[in-house]
């Protein structure tokens, strides 16, 4: 029992990992309708990677009610979320880029994963990040990508804006720049968490006037809000 018991959060972080592969191989599905749904192969990769986000928030969640933390555990999560949050999003964007006619400019999406790998590396052995990051988390980057890509499938964007972002977001994700975290300790205290309750509202606010682009205006927020906060 203890053995099953000490599984159950790798098998969640297992979904999670599952779900960023499906949503690799419906990104290459791109703006074709797949599961007699009518959605799109990108919109079932959205899909899936927000189902990745669901099990990569409840594994931790379950390893510690059921005190089953383990090593084996975190770097099975690390691998799981460069699959769902630094591959997945990549493909998305690739085969976006290919649909735009952005011929082999398109391999610069292939940053993304990259530098998402320094991230995770850099996390798993820097004890320091809890509730503060250094650099873009990855999820973060997986969540500005869904809302960019929901707007470059509809909408031409010029190829060097696209190329700029990916340059930027991916050396975000590596930079030494302190960003808070959402998780609050003192749900009372304004002054400490200002930018936590303004980062949840503008969310909130950005995705429904924008729908799913809002959430590229989230994260943009999320960094100007990091600068400005100044996390020691």
């Amino acid at each position: 029992m203890k053995a099953i018991r000490n599984n159950i959060p790798n098998a969640i972080t297992s979904l999670n990992l599952l779900c960023g592969c499906l949503a690799c191989i419906a990104a290459f599905h791109c703006f074709d309708p797949m599961c007699g749904t009518g959605l799109k192969g990108y919109q079932w990769a959205f899909i899936l990677i927000a189902l990745a986000a669901v099990a990569d928030f409840f594994d931790g969640l379950v390893a510690r009610a059921l005190h089953a933390v383990s090593n084996i555990g975190a770097e099975l999560d690390s691998l799981a979320d460069l699959v769902s949050f630094g591959i997945a999003p990549a493909m998305v964007l690739y085969n976006i880029m290919m649909g735009q006619g952005s011929g082999h400019w398109a391999l610069v999406a292939m940053l993304l994963p990259v530098f998402g790998a320094l991230r995770l590396a850099r996390y798993n052995v820097d004890p320091t990040q809890g509730t503060v990051f250094t650099g873009l988390p990855i999820p973060a980057n997986a969540i500005f990508w869904i809302g960019f890509t929901a707007w470059y499938a509809m909408h031409p964007v010029p190829l060097w804006a696209v190329i700029l972002l990916i340059v930027v977001l991916s050396l975000l994700m590596v930079c030494r720049l302190r960003m808070f975290s959402l998780k609050m300790h003192n749900l009372s205290s304004l002054k400490q968490n200002w930018a936590q309750y303004l980062q949840v509202v503008a969310t909130v606010v950005f995705v429904a006037l924008l729908g799913l682009p809002g959430l590229a205006a989230a994260i943009t927020l999320y960094v100007i809000l990091s600068v400005i906060k100044r996390e020691k």
